[in-house]
C-alpha cells in the first residue's frame, strides 16, 4: 500500500494500523493546523479563540444570554465559563446583570466595544476560511461537513 499524505507528511515509517486511525489523525493533524491559524489572528486582536466564540454567540443571539446557555453553545467546551467571563468583563468586552426573578442566574451581555471588535475581525476571519479550506469546492465543503457530523453521531447514538 502506498504512503499516505499524512503518513509522509509526520514521517510515520509504518502503515496506519486502520483506516479509521488514519482518519482520525487526519481530522487531528488539521484540527491543529487550523486552531493555530485562527489563534494567531484572534490573538492580533488580543483574543483568545474560547473569548471570541463567546462573544460571537452574544452577538448572535441579539440579547443577553445565562452564562450556562453560552458554555452550552460553545464550540470547543470550557471547563469554566465563569473565568472566561471574567476575562471579558475585565477588558470590557461583556457585562453581568443578575436575573431578577431568580438571583442563581447571571445574564451576559455584550458591550459596544465588543461589538466593534468583531465588527473589526469579520473580514479577516472569513479571509481565514477562504485561505484554509477556500480551495474546495461547494459540493466538497458540503460533503466535509456531512462525514465530520456524521463522525460525531457515534457520540451521541453510544451515550
Amino acid at each position: 500500500m502506498p504512503h499516505s499524505n499524512l503518513q509522509q507528511e509526520i514521517r510515520k515509517k509504518q502503515p496506519f494500523d486502520s483506516l479509521e486511525q488514519e482518519a482520525i489523525l487526519n481530522i487531528l493533524r488539521t484540527s491543529d493546523i487550523f486552531h493555530n491559524q485562527f489563534g494567531r489572528l484572534f490573538r492580533e486582536f488580543g483574543v483568545t479563540p474560547s473569548q471570541y466564540n463567546v462573544l460571537r454567540i452574544l452577538r448572535g443571539e441579539g440579547k443577553p444570554m445565562p452564562s450556562l446557555e453560552i458554555a452550552d453553545r460553545m464550540v470547543q467546551v470550557v471547563p469554566a465559563i465563569t473565568g472566561l467571563i471574567d476575562r471579558l468583563q475585565a477588558q470590557d468586552f461583556v457585562k453581568r446583570k443578575r436575573c431578577t426573578e431568580d438571583r442563581r442566574v447571571v445574564f451576559i451581555e455584550i458591550t459596544a466595544k465588543a461589538l466593534a471588535l468583531l465588527n473589526q475581525m469579520d473580514e479577516p476571519e472569513l479571509n481565514l476560511h477562504q485561505k484554509l479550506i477556500g480551495h474546495l469546492s461547494a459540493e466538497e465543503l458540503s460533503d466535509l461537513s456531512r462525514l465530520l457530523e456524521k463522525a460525531r453521531t457515534s457520540l451521541t447514538t453510544d451515550n
